[in-house]
């Protein structure tokens, strides 16, 4: 294993690292970072997990900080394109205290959001950007933000932009940056266009590839469980929720998302969701909770559609259950990827109907996954399941929420439009796992320190 210091990293970014226990680079950090330190142009290859945020959080700044630029309203030097709200939120927070470090000055824009904040914050002057494509677009049409004075530019998970439309905005926005900048595209794939626009925008590139046993993954258990009604697996699911370390359940519907997670709250498992259908806020305290210790007001269970499977990362996830088996054998590695990260062990269970085994078998096999159809007995979910969580007892439903619940059983055409009291609704406060438009499934919580930043349209960022 190499060092921070070794590999070339300032000493002043290394110490940040090491302040938060990471000295030793892993290895696409380890292959990447001699050549982006040294300002070349680079192609990273590896999957989530691997460590790719900071191996290109690294260069960014150092390069940033000693070429000495001067911060200008509307014309950021620093730029990474990243395809969803929620990792763009989680790549700002891993560059904010390397940027700070070096005195950068760091901000996020993306859509679903007002724009105002996003607006001012670039009119004040900062050094890098983290955006999605289509709010930057927006930005730059209106001449909030020119990206002349680009020196670094990351684009990150190239191939998820791909899968939501958004290379040719990406190719815009790379063709408004100035062709003697570093350039650094990270992918875990080089098809659906990723290799021509490497080869159009990276100039004498480095290529990194990070095979799979080189990635710091902990082991990863699959385990796939036969039930033979809906009912023993509704019982099944909250049995594999009820243990005390975090775990995501992945749903193919939003609406499914939501409801799973009032019932299991409700059961005395409190747990949030993250769908698209959430407003920015709800998303941001959803995800804040789940990243929040329980003991800290945090919640050990998110239920989740496949938004979650590539831009949340968040640590020490114990158990992936596939509530709803995924179509694609790619959506099922991306969401059981949230576990076993950096080097911890983790699960991935998937729930099966009768009618489903032949697709389920089909998927394992496309997804290269050894795993037996098992039923399901006591000792398998004890395995899953050594020990429960303390039943926690829902919060009451305020009278407010009553009121409104009554009001929704009264028959139409009671009230005319405009009258004084529908306005009240919008005078709503979201609450993180609220029942309504917009908000997260039952539990009621505030997370400590969740940063007001993200990424776009609906589940994806815009």
């Amino acid at each position: 294993m190499s060092t921070f210091l070794e590999l070339g990293v300032p000493a002043e970014l290394a110490a940040v690292l090491a302040d938060s226990g990471k000295t030793e680079a892993f290895a696409i950090q380890r292959d990447t970072l001699p050549d982006s330190l040294a300002g070349r142009d680079l192609l990273g290859r590896g999957r989530t997990g691997s460590g790719k945020t900071i191996a290109f959080a690294l260069p960014l700044v150092a390069r940033l900080a000693a070429s000495g630029g001067q911060r200008r309203a509307g014309l950021p030097r620093g730029l990474v394109l990243a395809p969803t709200r929620e990792l763009a939120t989680q790549i700002a927070a891993t560059i904010a205290p390397l940027a700070e470090a070096a005195g950068l000055r760091v901000t996020t824009v993306f859509g679903g959001v007002s724009q105002r904040p996003q607006e001012q914050a670039l009119r004040g002057g900062v050094d890098i950007v983290v955006a999605c494509p289509g709010r930057l677009e927006d930005l730059m049409k209106q001449q909030v933000v020119r990206l002349s004075a680009i020196e670094v530019t990351v684009l990150d998970e190239a191939d998820h932009m791909a899968d939501l439309g958004f290379l040719p905005g990406v190719t815009r926005i790379l063709t408004a940056t100035p062709a003697g900048g570093q350039r650094l595209l990270f992918s875990a794939t080089l098809d659906r266009g990723i290799d021509t626009l490497a080869r159009r925008f990276l100039s004498n590139a480095v290529s990194h590839e990070v095979d799979e046993e080189s990635v710091p993954v902990g082991e990863m258990t699959h385990r796939v469980l036969v039930v033979d009604s809906t009912d023993n697996k509704t019982a099944l699911v909250r049995e594999l929720a009820s243990g005390t370390g975090r775990r995501i359940l992945f749903t193919r519907t939003k609406h499914q998302a939501k409801k799973l997670a009032k019932q299991l709250t409700a059961a005395g498992i409190p747990a949030v969701d993250l769908h698209g259908n959430l407003s920015q806020n709800a998303r941001e305290r959803n995800l804040g909770a789940f990243s929040t210790a329980p003991e800290d007001g945090g919640v050990r269970v998110l239920v989740a559609t496949d938004v979650a499977a590539r831009g949340v990362h968040v640590d020490n996830v114990d158990l992936v259950v596939h509530v709803d088996p995924p179509v694609e054998h790619k959506a099922y590695l991306h969401r059981s990827g949230r576990t076993a990260r950096a080097g911890a062990a983790g699960t991935v269970v998937t729930v099966v109907l009768p009618e489903q085994r032949r697709d389920v078998k089909d998927l394992l096999r496309k997804a290269a996954i050894t795993a037996p159809l098992e039923d399901v007995t006591t000792a398998a979910i004890t395995a899953l399941v050594p020990e429960r969580a303390a039943h926690v007892r829902p919060a009451p439903v305020q009278p407010q929420q009553q009121q409104r619940q009554s009001s929704k059983q009264r028959p139409a055409g009671g009230e005319k439009s405009g009258a004084a009291n529908p306005p009240a609704r919008r005078r709503r406060r979201p609450r993180a796992g609220g029942s309504g438009a917009g908000q997260g499934g039952g539990y009621s919580t505030q997370s400590s320190g969740q940063s007001r930043q993200g990424g776009g349209r609906g589940s994806q960022g815009r």
